[in-house]
């Protein structure tokens, strides 16, 4: 039986928070029966989440805080990791896009296959059901992971979508391979890596609800992925040289 940690990274989530940490508190004990906690990291939100999520730990006793001083997804990320002490840790939208249902089908990939060791969700796999989404963010979303998948000749269908899930040791081991980068994109520059790596990779169709009221600034985050694909491309390219030269000498 593994232990299971699920990431929340937050900021000013004061609308949402309570009603998707108590949503998954309540799926968590109706269908798991393994250790598991939930894990709210806060990169330094400014609004109430941060007393809202003091007062689900004192509520709920899987629930944890952590509070960071820096913004970004991938920040949140590295330090959930870094404070995690479960068999599969991994991160999910606190809006709850991602049926939560897919926790449990999560798991179960892991529990069949001990190979696996990372559970990639996508909305854009053939089986998946998306719904809610603005037209423009589709296109974005498409361009996106036709761009990636081009450019770094990868898989997976959806690099983006905010539910993943690694072994820790995986997770461990992506995190030290990877730069540091603060965004969303420090979770796609460890699915690329793991990819190129030769790490097996579950893709899983996920039924996938928009919420009207997300903060993302997509103009933002389509020049922030853009920004970066530049820069791992060339890393990876002079990672690549070194990687030749030294089977050269041998």
């Amino acid at each position: 039986m593994f232990s299971l940690n699920i990431l929340f990274p937050v900021l000013n989530e004061e609308k949402r928070l309570k009603k998707g940490i108590e949503e998954t508190c309540s799926y968590m004990e109706d269908n798991f029966q393994c250790p598991y906690c939930l894990t709210i990291v806060d990169n330094g939100s400014t609004d109430r989440t941060e007393q809202i999520s003091r007062e689900l730990c004192e509520k709920y006793t899987h629930v944890r805080y952590l509070r960071l001083q820096e913004k970004g997804v991938g920040m949140a990320f590295r330090a959930g990791v870094k404070n995690n002490d479960s068999d599969i840790v991994g991160y999910m939208d606190v809006d709850l896009s991602t049926d939560i249902s897919h926790l449990k089908d999560m798991y179960h990939i892991f529990e069949r296959d001990e190979a696996i060791q990372i559970v990639n969700a996508s909305r854009l796999n053939k089986r998946s059901h998306m719904s809610g989404r603005k037209w423009y963010r589709n296109i974005t979303s498409y361009g996106l992971a036709f761009l990636i998948r081009g450019v770094f000749s990868v898989k997976s269908t959806d690099v983006i979508c905010g539910f993943k899930f690694f072994r820790r040791e995986t997770a461990e081991k992506l995190i030290a391979q990877s730069s540091v980068e603060n965004g969303w994109f420090f979770i796609i520059e460890m699915l690329i890596r793991a990819e190129r790596g030769g790490m097996k990779i579950y893709e899983l169709p996920v039924t996938w609800q928009d919420d009207p009221n997300t903060t993302v600034n997509v103009k933002k985050l389509v020049m922030n992925y853009l920004k970066n694909i530049v820069v791992l491309k060339k890393t990876l390219m002079i990672e690549d040289r070194k990687d030749q030269a030294g089977d050269d000498e041998k």
